[in-house]
């Protein structure tokens, strides 16, 4: 994928990641492989537009995901670079109890860059209408634009909300978002 999605100063080259949620809030931290912190990121609390900045492993401001209106749980998020203040890609939200699926956008000219689908129509209902279906973990697939795998985001089940995002062919899609798109998901979803 074209170096355009890169983020200075987060280095996300591997091709696996695990990202936890803090016990207490929607505040995530995301591992590479080794198990070193490469990103924070948090949910704003009390605004009326949804906020998710985001850090490198040394605190510095990284990136921000904004909701595009109030109370946005279908619609688009934005990803904004800390450095340059511009808009790098959207994540669009097609809400429906049957399936989650994002879509990762190019913020000028809004093509799809990648996909983000939950598996399993059953999985989703479940855990959308079950009183305790938010305990069944997620499981998504990771698509390029042409709808072939490229990896996988998968829930572990424990006490706090825990993926491994594995990418199988980073060529394929602009891993920082994608990354920032599993925090942002679990947060948006109340999962």
């Amino acid at each position: 994928m074209s170096s355009e999605y890169d983020i200075g100063g987060v280095d996300l080259t591997d091709s696996s990641y695990t990202v936890v949620q803090s016990l207490i809030r929607n505040k995530y931290r995301a591992t590479d492989a080794s198990g070193d912190v490469v990103l924070r990121g948090k949910q704003k609390m009390f605004k009326l537009k949804e906020e998710f900045p985001f850090t490198d492993a040394d605190g510095n401001d990284a990136f921000t995901v904004k909701a595009g209106g109030i109370i946005d749980v279908a619609g688009d998020y934005a990803l904004v670079d800390a450095a340059t203040d511009e808009e790098l890609v959207t994540l669009d939200n097609d809400y429906s109890l049957f399936q989650d699926t994002w879509t990762v956008r190019d913020a000028d000219d809004e093509r799809a860059l990648a996909k983000i689908e939950s598996r399993g129509a059953l999985t989703t209902i479940a855990r959308n209408v079950l009183p305790f279906g938010h305990w069944i973990p997620h499981k998504y697939e990771i698509t390029d634009v042409d709808g072939n795998h490229v990896g996988t985001i998968a829930g572990k089940f424990s006490l706090r909300d825990t993926y491994e995002i594995s990418i199988d062919d980073a060529e394929q899609v602009p891993t920082e978002p994608v990354v920032a798109a599993a925090m942002v998901i679990d947060a948006i979803q109340g999962n």
